[in-house]
């Protein structure tokens, strides 16, 4: 980053932050909203996807999906449909996000916001779909602690917020390494930080691992944290090769 990008960024008035926050936290809603009427429509499907855990339960003992109130299906399809934009609508509310970041950017480093929404859509896809991968597990191991003479009664808005929550959570977590590159290049995060904190750093991974994968086997785990691992290091490895460059054009800089 040059000193110009960094004057510009440090000089930038309160006032332009927060207009720039609202502009792009409208568009990344307006994104979200018109997912949302997406997701809604697919509420049904969605719902069959996140039903088979239960049915599986079912073929042990009694158990089944309830409603608590009148409202309680309507609330249950619109708490679908914000589930489903946010996946939906990830490509929209990224770009906003790392564009907000790196306002202060030069021209050619602002290509690097593409390159960031290219890398962490897919990422955050993935997690998502990792996260879909796990939940039936955890349910099936949660459930486990019930006798089968008892009935498992689950209130359809609590599950599903388990499982939403859940899935969302491990796409984030699946942004990180992005994001841990992306505060390299504002050279606010160097690569020796990194390297000094990647013990601290490998297990906290195994600990969230840990705890979104209460899996009687752990093959679960060790998917999830293998992958946060490989993709901090990835993170790591592209973080050290850009202070590397930028300590060779400072040295040629200094000798000329």
């Amino acid at each position: 980053m040059t000193a110009t990008a960094t004057t510009a960024r440090s000089h930038m008035p309160l006032v332009d932050h927060l207009r720039e926050a609202r502009r792009r936290a409208f568009r990344a809603a307006v994104a979200l909203v018109v997912a949302m009427i997406g997701g809604y429509l697919l509420a049904d499907p969605i719902l069959e996807i996140l039903r088979e855990p239960v049915l599986a339960i079912a073929e042990s003992h009694d158990a089944s999906l309830n409603y608590d109130s009148v409202t309680g299906a309507f609330d249950l399809r619109l708490r679908i449909a914000l589930f489903a934009g946010i996946v939906m609508s990830s490509p929209v509310w990224l770009y906003q996000l790392f564009a907000f970041i790196s306002p202060g950017l030069t021209r050619r480093e602002k290509r690097y916001t593409y390159g960031f929404v290219a890398a962490a859509v897919p990422l955050f896809l993935a997690g998502c779909a990792l996260g879909l991968w796990i939940f039936p597990h955890m349910i099936e191991l949660l459930t486990s602690f019930a006798s089968e003479e008892d009935t498992t009664i689950l209130q359809a808005s609590y599950y599903v917020n388990f499982v939403t929550r859940m899935v969302v959570a491990v796409g984030f977590v699946f942004v990180l390494p992005v994001l841990i590159v992306m505060l390299n290049l504002l050279g606010i995060l160097p690569a020796r930080t990194i390297a000094r904190q990647w013990r601290v750093s490998v297990v906290l991974i195994t600990l969230f691992s840990a705890f979104v994968t209460p899996s009687a086997d752990v093959l679960s785990m060790f998917v999830v944290a293998g992958s946060m691992t490989l993709l901090f290091f990835a993170a790591y490895a592209v973080s050290a090769v850009h202070d590397r460059r930028l300590e060779r054009r400072r040295a040629a800089a200094i000798s000329a």
